[in-house]
């Protein structure tokens, strides 16, 4: 007789359309997408203008597939956490939708992919700059960080970084200044990104024994935190313009956006609601697409 656990959670093909749903899901889709934006940026604004479709395409479909593969290791990874996590405990693996095993080959093809592409159609640079985002984000960030100190976002938000890099060495062949300025961003804005989301979840983080700020060291001083990371990317991207990183467009637009950036951190600080919270969480996405955009138009114009 089969175990009614086995019933339940039956072992599924690879090629089962009904597990389809379920690869996409450990990929992490709105992860790529988020990361392919800080991609185009930086080739729109190495091309000051727009690169060879085909070299566009290539450089995102490498992206795309090196970041699925790192999703889905983090998935396979945290395999024996996510279950204890209410925001995880639906994943393919928990709920048996996938087998680890599904989930480790996935990465290691889609992985694969990735930097074949890379090296064949874009250059070895870009390949070399993604292979480097992708062991960072699973071995630094996810195997060593993630599970022995509070600070794994501050360190590990150096992996989600990485992508303007490639975008900018995809189109250029090296990596300029304000590719590294766009990857000085993202990696300030992760932080008060992240932990913003970290607050309304710390209960979660607790019963997984994960070290996240909030439930290691107090709700007040992860919202000091987050003001204080937050003035600090504000800052930083200021001084892009007298640094001649960029120009008085971005400028302008960076005060503004940041300026808003910092009435939400403000309110965190003093305001401890969990509406509050998700407000921060929702607009850091929306600051970091446009600051984008402003680098963008700024290059180009």
């Amino acid at each position: 007789m089969i175990p009614a656990a086995q019933r339940a959670t039956p072992r599924l093909a690879w090629l089962d359309p009904a597990v389809y749903g379920a690869y996409a899901e450990i990929a992490k889709p709105r992860i790529i997408v988020l990361l392919l934006i800080t991609t185009v940026a930086a080739m729109l604004m190495a091309a000051r203008g727009l690169p060879p479709a085909e070299l566009i395409f290539w450089t995102l479909m490498g992206g795309a597939l090196s970041s699925a593969s790192s999703g889905a290791f983090n998935c396979w990874y945290d395999r024996d956490i996510d279950p204890l996590m209410k925001r995880t405990a639906t994943r393919p693996l928990p709920t048996g939708r996938l087998q680890p095993w599904q989930a480790l080959a996935f990465a290691a093809v889609s992985g694969t992919l990735a930097y074949v592409i890379l090296g064949v159609f874009v250059n070895p640079l870009a390949m070399a700059l993604a292979m480097f985002g992708q062991f960072y984000y699973c071995v630094i960030y996810t195997i060593w960080l993630k599970r022995s100190t509070p600070m794994n976002i501050v360190i590990g938000g150096g992996a989600g970084a990485v992508p303007p890099l490639v975008g900018w060495a995809a189109v250029t062949h090296q990596v300029g200044a304000p590719a590294l300025g766009l990857f000085a961003v993202i990696f300030l804005w992760t932080p008060p990104h992240f932990w913003s989301l970290a607050l309304n979840v710390e209960i979660d983080y607790a019963k997984a024994g994960v070290p996240m700020l909030p439930n290691v060291a107090g709700e007040r001083y992860t919202r000091i935190q987050i003001f204080g990371y937050t003035v600090v990317l504000v800052l930083a991207t200021l001084l892009f313009y007298p640094l001649h990183i960029l120009g008085a467009v971005f400028f302008g637009a960076a005060a503004v956006l940041g300026g808003y950036f910092l009435i939400l951190a403000l309110r965190i600080l003093l305001l401890p609601l969990r509406p509050t919270y998700a407000q921060m969480f929702r607009y850091s996405l929306i600051y970091l697409a446009l600051i984008c955009v402003a680098m963008v138009v700024d290059r180009v114009v």
